[in-house]
């Protein structure tokens, strides 16, 4: 009885999932990975989401996976349970870190889609997911418009040709405003508008199609506990019932058909021959292709609008990537069918090994096949091949022209390394170019037919990092070295003065992530500290000493006197270089080679250290007066009585202390100019130019190394994150007495 019960109570929970909330929807009604549809070309779409942190981008993406079938429930950024930010640290902090690729099918096309991060420290993330996707869909927090990084993503997108959707999210919000004039002013765009919402804040409940002039609202029914926004009425307006909303909607849809006729020359001649009575009349199939050739030739972006968190607005925004924005149909010509793909990322994996993603361009690619690395010039065998799907991947058997794939068993390959069948099939590739160049040229080799790589921006914040035993130094240099594949804007160098291990990244976030990165996944609690700044040490005028060695060692006796001159050099590098120590004459004459080869010795190891704060000498010239040497004294002897009356003769000339100059160049809004200009001055810098780019002010300046650290985060705070800059090493340069003062204080413990 009991268990007739039981099967009683499951059939009745079997009811009601199918007529409640999405949290019950059954396992079966998931779609597999394995059933994506593989359509032909020109129904692929490479895609990246991209936005200024926070617009969006997540909870888009989580809702594209979710109404196409591929996930069973809506993920949520608070909850920590989205499908593309999987890593332990994006669900601690709300974040996108690395970017994530996903494979779906929407109305039998299939998409590839990259979920990139929003945050300036991460933007190669951004660049390298630009360089291989065919189109982007851009997203705005509409309550905010254009944002700082939506400026950075904007710029790169542009710099890679590649047509953009916009998407004005969030317009739930009480404060969001259906406004396209940032976009005009800002981004220096066209949007061209296909939607209007149906009211705003809390009471938007949908959109109205301007090309159809449908409309499609998303109302929570009493019967559902949670809506969803699986589910939305389309319907047309009805002008007796909301005559208000007809007349936003007629004027909303002249002004698109205008703007589009103004931009296409061929939707302008269909208007005026065959709609020249009732422009309103076009078939919106016109309308549409038009668009799409507008967004293909990027003289306009389409504008849509929606809320993403509320599930509206979701399901016209994948419509339109498949309608407006292009399929991956540049197949290279030189390479023909054979096959030919850029690898965009490296992720290492625990069970796999690195994993290596790929752009296909031409050809197939299937697993057990060896390719063949043309930047690296070898050849290598690619064990499995994979469907991205955030951290859950599919193994298939074959992947073919213009898709995303990833690969297994690739050891040397890096991002932006070029992956074709074979040497062979990279030499007739190089013969074919040969050829299309009309014989001009001799023929090169066949590393130079080779696709662009990925261009990795110049690291700005710069820190220290140790292991907590040198025992553990091996496993932090192996860490660093697989941390540093994943991630090219990483660079780990080690400092030939302090000997430390330096990490040089694009923020503090971006360190603190690979310091967090290294304790969880290589179990290595390192410690980060500040930059050591490598001073260097000369002397202010000329000054001589005389010192005599006499010491007994053994049966032995060695006794030497020096007598030598030490003065400034004439020019000083940035390398630290001193110049060669010289002989007067009568010394010269007096030594036998090995002797001055000693003496030459005891001059430079007494350069390493200098009399301040033993920091290295530069920018002195030594003359030997006079060495005299009784015999049996060994050269080292003669070496260290050098070395000891080198250090009498610095300090006698009086210690200078050399601080390194770094150029500087900020790139930076006018209005933001002044606030960089009065930070520059309070921390010791000195402006060399001002020049215009475009809308932008690029500050050109030089300032000491010790005033700048940590300087990219106290530009972004200043400049609301409006301003890139760039460092490298100038020169170094004297340090004035009232701060080599406070130096010598501080660095003395006092």
């Amino acid at each position: 009885v009991s268990r007739l019960i039981i099967q009683k109570q499951n059939k009745q929970i079997k009811h009601l999932r199918s007529y409640n909330t999405f949290v019950f929807v059954a396992i079966d009604d998931v779609k597999s990975l394995r059933a994506v549809v593989n359509p032909d070309i020109s129904k692929i779409r490479n895609i990246g989401i991209m936005a200024h942190i926070d617009a969006g981008k997540t909870t888009t993406t989580e809702r594209m996976l979710y109404y196409s079938g591929y996930t069973r429930a809506l993920g949520d950024v608070d909850d920590g349970d989205t499908v593309t930010d999987f890593m332990a640290q994006e669900r601690e902090r709300g974040i996108t870190i690395q970017s994530a690729a996903v494979t779906f099918d929407w109305k039998s096309h299939r998409i590839n889609l990259i979920d990139t991060p929003g945050h300036v420290d991460f933007t190669l993330e951004v660049e390298r997911a630009l360089r291989v996707l065919d189109g982007a869909v851009a997203v705005f927090d509409a309550s905010a418009g254009v944002e700082a990084q939506t400026l950075t993503v904007w710029r790169q997108a542009e710099k890679h040709h590649i047509p953009c959707v916009c998407f004005l999210n969030k317009m739930d919000k009480p404060t969001a405003k259906f406004s396209i004039d940032s976009i005009k002013q800002k981004l220096k765009a066209n949007p061209v508008l296909l939607q209007i919402p149906i009211g705003s804040g809390r009471d938007f409940t949908g959109v109205v199609d301007l090309i159809t002039k449908q409309k499609l609202t998303w109302k929570l029914k009493s019967s559902v506990l949670v809506d969803d926004g699986r589910k939305f009425a389309t319907e047309s307006v009805n002008g007796y019932d909301e005559p208000g909303l007809m007349k936003d909607i007629s004027e909303a849809r002249a002004a698109l058909l205008e703007q589009v006729a103004d931009l296409d020359d061929e939707f302008a001649e269909l208007l005026l021959n065959d709609f020249s009575d009732n422009f309103d009349a076009v078939p919106s199939a016109k309308v549409q292709e038009a668009v799409r050739r507008l967004t293909l030739a990027r003289k306009g972006v389409p504008v849509l609008c929606g809320s993403s968190l509320k599930n509206k607005g979701v399901q016209p925004l994948l419509d339109a990537i498949i309608d407006y924005l292009p399929a991956p149909n540049e197949r290279l010509r030189w390479y023909k069918d054979d096959l030919c793909a850029l690898a965009f990322k490296v992720v290492h994996e625990k069970q796999r090994g690195p994993v290596v993603f790929l752009r296909i361009y031409s050809g197939t690619l299937k697993p057990q096949t060896a390719v063949h690395n043309i930047n690296r010039n070898s050849t290598e065998r690619m064990t499995r091949l994979l469907v991205p799907f955030a951290d859950q991947h599919v193994e298939v058997a074959s992947m073919t022209a213009g898709n995303i794939a990833m690969t297994v068993g690739l050891k040397q390959t890096v991002t932006g390394d070029t992956i074709v069948s074979s040497k062979a099939s990279a030499a007739a590739a190089a013969r074919r170019a040969q050829t299309e160049a009309g014989g001009l040229k001799k023929l090169k080799e066949q590393r130079d037919v080779i696709l662009s790589g990925v261009e990795v921006p110049e690291p700005v914040f710069f820190c220290t990092i140790e292991p907590p035993t040198m025992a553990k130094q091996a496993d932090l240099e192996n860490a660093l070295h697989c941390l540093q594949r994943e991630d090219p804007s990483l660079k780990v160098r080690i400092d030939p003065d302090s000997g430390q291990t330096i990490l040089c990244g694009m923020g503090e976030l971006h360190i603190e992530i690979i310091h967090d990165r290294i304790r969880r996944e290589y179990r290595i609690e390192t410690h980060l500290g500040p930059l050591q700044v490598a001073y260097r040490e000369t002397v202010l005028h000329e000054a001589s000493a005389e010192d005599t060695l006499d010491r007994t060692i053994g049966e032995r006796r060695h006794v030497v006197t020096v007598k030598l001159e030490v003065k400034p050099a004439d020019t000083s590098s940035a390398d630290g270089s001193c110049d060669s120590s010289t002989f007067a004459e009568k010394a010269a004459e007096q030594l036998s080679e090995e002797m001055k080869e000693a003496v030459r010795n005891g001059v430079q190891s007494s350069y390493l250290q200098g009399p301040l704060l033993a920091y290295p000498v530069q920018g002195v010239t030594t003359l030997i007066q006079s060495v005299r040497v009784e015999p049996g004294t060994s050269p080292a002897m003669v070496s260290a009585c050098v070395s000891r009356c080198m250090l009498k003769a610095l300090k006698l000339a009086g210690g200078q202390l050399l601080e390194p100059v770094m150029s500087l160049e900020v790139t930076v809004r006018e209005e933001y100019l002044s606030s960089v200009l009065g930070d520059l001055a309070q921390r010791r810098g000195t402006v060399r130019d001002i020049q215009s780019r475009h809308d932008d002010k690029v500050l050109l300046a030089t300032v000491p190394l010790a005033e700048i650290m940590g300087y990219s985060t106290v530009l972004r705070s200043l400049t609301s994150g409006n301003a890139t800059c760039s460092l490298e090493l100038d020169t170094y340069e004297a340090m004035n007495p009232q701060d080599q003062n406070m130096l010598l204080k501080k660095m003395g413990g006092f």
